[in-house]
């Protein structure tokens, strides 16, 4: 963060969501913040399967039901529900979801690597 900054506020109906790996996404503390970690709200839609090298993310189910696909293994997701991914972890969710992700440390979105 900048130095002067002492916290930041985003609210997600202010911010444009864009087409990303794993559907629609709004970035509330992006990189260029200068955070420890970033958080996006993402709406999934056709993710594709993909990892991280360099960054973990956790997934807290905001909205709706699918499953997430976690290298070899399904899991169930709904409302409510946190998932931790390790980096170097193949994942990609599906289903009608709304998801908040927390990725640490910040530049994820340069730490994409799609396989599908």
């Amino acid at each position: 963060m900048i130095a002067a900054t002492r916290y930041l506020r985003r609210d997600p109906a202010e911010i444009e969501p864009w087409k990303e790996t794993c559907g629609q996404i709004r970035c509330l503390i992006e990189e260029k913040d200068g955070a420890a970690g970033e958080v996006h709200q993402v709406e999934i839609q056709d993710a594709k399967l993909h990892y991280h090298e360099r960054t973990d993310e956790f997934y807290y189910v905001i909205a709706g039901q699918g499953t997430m696909l976690l290298d070899d293994e399904e899991i169930e997701l709904h409302q409510g529900v946190v998932v931790y991914i390790p980096r170097g972890v193949r994942h990609k969710a599906r289903g009608n979801l709304t998801v908040l992700t927390v990725c640490i440390p910040s530049g994820v979105l340069g730490d994409v690597h799609e396989l599908e």
